[in-house]
């Protein structure tokens, strides 16, 4: 009897350390974390073409609501931030050959999943319209504004292009490869609406008083936002995972969020 319960013991101990040896090798393996502290860099892409989380300015240096963070997460790890223009159609494979995270108002998407990991959640954002204020009542809802005398923009490469793709059945569709101007369009009367996420709608409300959202408050469709990190790498998620929450918590991240968004 005994030795059978011996022989049990040595059986279950054997199985607890295979059991074990993943979770050690997962542990041991390098992580982002030890490259940036070395280097004294965090390679931060992003595309400056969307604020208020991100815009590339004249003088070639970016600003923004998500430039502050990065520029927050990189002290946090004694380094600084190096920027990488990116656009959205580029934006993966920069982000893979490049960067050790995208910020910049990045959305969470499965297509992006596939190929990359992503923080907690920084915001909610759903897509709403916006467009000219007297056109408002025209365009009260979805339903009104896809309609064959509609004149729809939408930037190429990113969720705004998919999103448009995939709702718009009878509005005419124009794709405009340039984020920063693609609202003067509107406001020029060159064409009719955008849909983009809520909080750029109000954004550009505020620099272009002659747009409106469209019920901003009830989105299109339920998004968030994160910051895109590297697959497999726990640590370095972990961290940023880390430095978001005491953001959070100590209220650094609504200073910065009132800054820009309010």
């Amino acid at each position: 009897m005994k030795k059978f319960i011996g022989a049990a013991i040595l059986a279950g101990l054997a199985l607890v350390s295979l059991a074990l040896q993943p979770a050690m090798a997962d542990d041991a393996a390098p992580s982002r974390l030890d490259q940036m502290i070395k280097s004294g860099k965090l390679r931060v892409c992003m595309t400056g073409d969307y604020k208020p989380f991100t815009y590339y300015r004249p003088d070639q240096t970016f600003e923004g609501m998500d430039v502050e963070l990065a520029q927050s997460l990189a002290k946090s790890l004694g380094v600084e931030a190096q920027f990488v223009k990116t656009t959205w159609s580029n934006l993966m494979n920069d982000f893979i050959a490049q960067c050790d995270i995208a910020m910049g108002g990045v959305s969470i998407t499965l297509d992006r999943a596939r190929k990359a990991a992503f923080s907690a959640p920084t915001m909610v954002d759903g897509k709403a319209p916006v467009v000219r204020c007297a056109d408002k009542e025209k365009f009260r809802n979805f339903d009104m504004i896809d309609q064959p005398a509609t004149r729809a923009i939408v930037n190429p490469g990113g969720t705004n292009e998919r999103f448009a793709r995939a709702r718009y059945k009878r509005a005419t569709l124009t794709l405009h490869p340039d984020n920063v101007t693609i609202f003067q369009q509107i406001v020029d009367g060159k064409a009719d609406v955008m849909v983009t996420d809520a909080s750029e709608t109000m954004w550009q409300a505020k620099l272009h008083p002659e747009l409106c959202p469209v019920n901003p408050d009830q989105p299109l469709q339920f998004a968030e936002k994160a910051y895109m990190l590297p697959r497999g790498d726990v640590a370095f998620k972990e961290y940023v995972d880390t430095w978001l929450h005491l953001a959070k918590a100590t209220g650094e991240y609504q200073q910065v969020f009132d800054k820009w968004l309010k």
